[in-house]
């Protein structure tokens, strides 16, 4: 009896026992796939499998609180959205998906070995090893498309922005190093298997307020002729005055690009002729031109498909195609194919309209493809964007433009100037007078932000709640009362502008007069 008494205190306890048959086991160890660690504690391994869960939990705490965040605060967003643009943060974080991932993986299959019965036919022990295999695949495949986007982000953040020896000093805390405006050229390239070359016949410049996100589009006829080069450059030297450039805007890109050893600004960039031509139309405009960014057209659409479409409105029917096709009036989501016929179409318009249009399609994409979108299509977008996109912004600059992005989406405002007929003539352009329009944009721009944010200045500071003030006769009208609009002596600034009856001109965002023009009245 004393025998049995001391085999029974040594004796482990039950719980710390493996379970008493396979099905257990792998139940068990199929629990380790949610809860890591309770395996272990099963066993009796305590310690280990405490420290196990304890972690997993936090880790799921930690997640938790990001997506609350995400959801709460779209400044955190727009920075995760900055953090999966910027190869560092998308390297780090492919490090530590599979770190998690092994670690993972050998709990589950740690778990199995510790609680399954010794013992067992062979095909038991295949079956088993089989489900393990199974359990396992749950957390592999999962892990290996997360590291297969990240690769595929990073290798399109490292084909697409240029590398961080073109950024200069780059500080996080101020990335546009005091400067107050930003200022982007934005190209869309037309090339075709019929024709030679490539024609830049999308030119905008977006000069963006680092602080309020108001933004001035500055449109650029591709028609447009006697470009200025800056002196002592070797475009200068080719093309002198008084004939200078005898082709139109949008063949310069691809007369650089045949002789960029002799033309190019600067011939080591990754493209020498994008680079000159940005600081050809700064020159011209009278702006520093920061960086560009170019879209193949025909890839655009390859853009807008990935983000499942733009919603725009249009007022009146548009032609398009060479099958008749028309994008009907009204609210539309366009795809990618429509949309670039929506911003390319001339059937019934001109260059100038068309001009207008893209200008509307730069707002609506902007509105509509934010941080979650970017998110949630990074991996169409990814590809549509290597295909497509060449810019020379360094990679330590995207998160911020991403962040700026995102000021201009939700507090900015968005106004264009056309550099077209009537206000400027493309055939002979009056380069001074073209500078005077430019800087009056983005001076009216910068006041008006200024005015939004001062709420303790009076709307007229000659009258006052009093009345005061209002004892002085209107101008306007020989009886002292303002005329009404709409009589028939009135004209509209359009038809001062061209002499037609049209009060207005039909394209959305087409120019009218020689001030800049806010996209919200014209892109509905």
């Amino acid at each position: 009896m004393a025998a049995d008494d001391e085999q029974q205190e040594a004796a482990p306890p039950r719980t710390s026992a493996r379970p008493s048959s396979t099905s257990r086991a792998l139940l068990w160890t199929a629990a380790s796939v949610p809860l890591p660690g309770i395996a272990h504690l099963r066993v009796g391994r305590r310690t280990a499998g405490a420290l196990i869960l304890l972690a997993y939990l936090g880790g799921l705490a930690l997640l938790g609180w990001g997506a609350y965040a995400l959801g709460a605060d779209s400044d955190t967003l727009a920075a995760v959205a900055g953090m999966a643009t910027s190869s560092r943060w998308l390297l780090q974080a492919m490090v530590v998906v599979f770190v998690v991932a092994v670690v993972w993986i050998a709990v589950v299959v740690h778990s199995w070995v510790i609680t399954r019965p010794p013992g067992g036919s062979l095909g038991l022990r295949l079956g088993a090893g089989a489900v393990v295999a199974l359990l396992v695949l749950t957390i592999a495949v999962p892990s290996a498309y997360a590291l297969h986007a990240g690769y595929t982000t990073y290798q399109t953040v490292s084909d697409v922005f240029g590398g961080d020896d073109q950024a200069g000093d780059h500080d996080e805390a101020d990335p546009w190093n005091g400067a107050e405006r930003m200022n982007v050229l934005l190209l869309g390239a037309d090339s075709d298997d019929t024709r030679y070359g490539v024609r830049t016949d999308t030119m905008m410049v977006a000069s963006i307020d680092t602080e309020t996100g108001d933004t001035v589009l500055v449109g650029l006829p591709r028609n447009l002729e006697n470009v200025q080069f800056p002196e002592d450059s070797e475009l200068a030297e080719r093309y002198p005055e008084p004939y200078g450039f005898d082709l139109l805007l949008n063949d310069v890109y691809q007369a650089v690009a045949d002789e960029p050893d002799e033309l190019a600004f600067n011939e080591g960039v990754r493209d020498p002729a994008a680079d000159t031509l940005k600081d050809v139309i700064g020159h011209n405009l009278a702006l520093d031109v920061e960086y560009y960014a170019m879209v193949d057209m025909m890839g655009f659409r390859d853009l807008i498909d990935a983000v499942g479409g733009i919603e725009v409105h249009i007022e009146e029917p548009i032609p398009y195609g060479m099958q008749g096709d028309v994008l009907e009036e009204g609210d539309q989501l366009l795809d990618g194919y429509e949309a670039l016929w929506y911003g390319r179409s001339r059937i019934g318009s001109d260059d100038y309209g068309r001009m207008g249009r893209q200008g509307c399609l730069v707002k609506y994409v902007a509105e509509q493809i934010d941080p979650t979108t970017l998110l949630t299509s990074y991996r169409d977008l990814a590809g549509a964007t290597q295909r497509t996109l060449t810019t020379d912004v360094p990679q330590s600059k995207v998160p911020a433009f991403v962040d700026l992005a995102e000021r201009v989406t939700e507090t900015g405002s968005m106004s264009a100037l056309q550099l077209s007929p009537p206000q400027v003539s493309t055939a002979d352009p009056d380069w001074d007078e073209v500078q005077d329009l430019v800087a009056e944009a983005i001076a009216a721009a910068a006041e008006e932000s200024g005015d939004e944010g001062d709420d303790d200045v009076p709307a007229d500071p000659d009258s006052d709640a009093s009345g005061e003030g209002a004892d002085e006769a209107p101008e306007d009208g020989e009886d002292g009362a303002p005329e009404e609009e709409g009589t028939d002596e009135e004209s509209t600034e359009w038809q001062d502008y061209t002499g037609l009856a049209e009060p207005s001109p039909a394209d959305p965002g087409r120019q009218v007069g020689a001030e800049a023009t806010d996209l919200d009245a014209i892109c509905p």
